[in-house]
């Protein structure tokens, strides 16, 4: 991760006051107030208790040597432990863990001290140089590099004390001391230091306790940190429980760049309509952090392109005409080319994506029920209907249709799927699609995955308008797919009668089923 040298400050890109609200929203968020312990019992020891006095006054600070040329008074603290007599000490410990964890935070034998943290809240802190240096390139290089410091006292502004000491804790002994408190300022200091262990049981801990109504305020830090797996997880929570997680306080914290990562995701579990609202209150969250009007034209400005990863041909012509065309954050011409999009044929193009968003787990699967292409099929205003059934649970996301004989040209489509003996439309999509004039099938996608029950009959209906097309012939009647898990799935296919275009088991369109197991 860059820029791990400069103050936390910038990095983080708030004050002081903003960062402690920040981790304090991880406290609630996390609802925990235990630690992580790696070989020991949860609770924290007299040390922790002491770096903490302020809060709980539960440790005795005790007094140092000011540093040379300081005033007593405005030298910090060393906060440390009552300890045992020292005389003979080692003869106490009886493992080398021990010795070392006995030296922690303790000026016996200590070469090197750090003021840790800024005005009143800075501690001074005791270490070894030795035991750091074996534990970090970063303190290696500070003591023992060809530009080592010869200071025996070391400033750490943009360190909190509680990190740095749950640092020293973890290079001492292997001691795992964090919580929702201090557990984003020692993933910090964990990676300032190169310390990539510590920083593992950090990325453990925040994904623990990852939920929903945290994840966005988690994935911000993840990707600040530059933590991909924790940066993963939260997008995937974010995929299964996406209401959840931006009706969270979280959700208008979070950067431009966070929120067009997310819109860009196909797999998000929401409806388009609500996913604007939620742009729409973020919007609002940046012009106040800016200290711009909440106008409509502010708010279209401060959103910038991630207006454009907004759906809006997967809405219906209600959803859009109660939310977005009424939202003054739209231009003119783009509600007016958008209501066109809704309401005519042929559709006029549009800047914003009409690719479906699938909430399904898996990779996309398809399959071909026609061994040739031929030509030429043509259209009177009927459906070309095929009925099937499937040996398993499956959830189709669209069809692949034949194109123009004549070259490139341009079709609308009604596509649908109907349970053949309730006659229920299970789903339907009127949109259009481009070919380019050679015999390839072309994507035609449901707005949302309709879901197909195992050995129900149902009907596959595509209304083309549009000049004469492929189609396909030497039909199959059974097609196994099988995925790369070994799991078959198995279409049976059978001519559909009654208002049909002519389509066939053996011959016709809807050459291809796409879907997700």
């Amino acid at each position: 991760m860059c820029g791990l040298w400069v103050d936390i400050e910038t990095l983080w890109k708030f004050d002081r006051k903003s960062e402690q609200t920040k981790l304090n929203r991880v406290v609630m968020a996390t609802g925990s107030s235990g630690s992580i312990v790696g070989g020991v019992a949860s609770n924290h020891d007299g040390q922790e208790a002491a770096s903490n006095a302020a809060h709980s006054g539960a440790a005795t600070a005790l007094s140092a040597a000011p540093a040379s040329g300081a005033a007593p008074a405005a030298s910090p603290p060393v906060l440390g432990l009552h300890r045992e007599p020292t005389y003979n000490w080692q003869a106490t410990k009886s493992s080398l863990k021990e010795r070392f964890a006995f030296l922690f935070n303790n000026e016996l034998l200590s070469d090197v001290r750090f003021i840790v943290g800024k005005g009143r809240q800075a501690q001074r802190i005791p270490a070894h140089k030795f035991v750091l240096a074996a534990g970090s390139a970063v303190f290696d290089a500070m003591f023992n590099g060809g530009m080592a410091t010869t200071s025996a006292e070391i400033e750490l502004p943009d360190v909190e004390p509680a990190a740095f000491l749950a640092l020293l804790r973890f290079l001492y002994s292997d001691e795992v001391h964090i919580g929702p408190e201090t557990v984003m300022t020692t993933l910090y200091t964990a990676k300032k230091y190169a310390v990539p262990a510590l920083e593992g049981h950090c990325v453990e801990f925040l994904t623990k306790h990852l939920r929903a109504d945290n994840a966005f305020m988690l994935l911000t830090q993840a990707r600040l940190f530059d933590e991909p797996q924790l940066a993963s997880l939260c997008l995937d929570t974010i995929d299964k429980s996406t209401a959840d997680a931006i009706n969270a306080e979280g959700f208008t914290d979070i950067d431009l760049d966070t929120l067009c990562a997310v819109l860009e995701r196909d797999t998000l579990s929401i409806r388009e309509n609500r996913l604007f609202g939620a742009i729409v209150r973020w919007a609002e969250a940046e012009c106040y952090r800016q200290q711009l009007p909440p106008t409509s034209e502010n708010k279209q400005k401060v959103l910038g392109k991630a207006l454009l990863l907004i759906r809006f041909p997967l809405m219906t012509v209600e959803e859009f005409a109660a939310g977005p065309a009424q939202s003054g954050i739209l231009f003119d011409r783009e509600v007016v080319n958008l209501f066109l999009h809704f309401t005519v044929n042929p559709k006029p193009r549009v800047d914003y994506i009409d690719r479906p968003r699938c909430c399904l787990r898996g990779e996309e699967s398809s399959i071909n029920r026609f061994q040739q292409v031929e030509s030429r099929w043509g259209y009177s205003g009927t459906s070309d209907r095929i009925r099937f059934n499937v040996n398993r649970r499956i959830s189709i996301v669209g069809f692949g249709l034949y194109g123009s004989i004549h070259g490139p040209t341009d079709y609308q489509v009604n596509i649908q799927v109907i349970e053949s003996d309730k006659r229920i439309t299970l789903g339907q999509n009127d949109t259009g699609f481009s070919c380019d004039g050679t015999a390839s099938t072309f994507r035609v996608m449901f707005k949302e995955p309709v879901e197909i029950l195992p050995n129900v009959s149902y009907t596959a209906c595509a209304t083309l308008k549009g000049s004469d097309s492929h189609y396909g012939t030497k039909g199959l009647k059974k097609v196994t797919q099988e995925s790369a898990t070994g799991t078959k799935t198995t279409f049976l296919f059978f001519s559909s009668p009654g208002n049909n275009n002519g389509t066939s088991v053996e011959d016709g369109q809807i050459p291809e089923i796409i879907y997700y197991t």
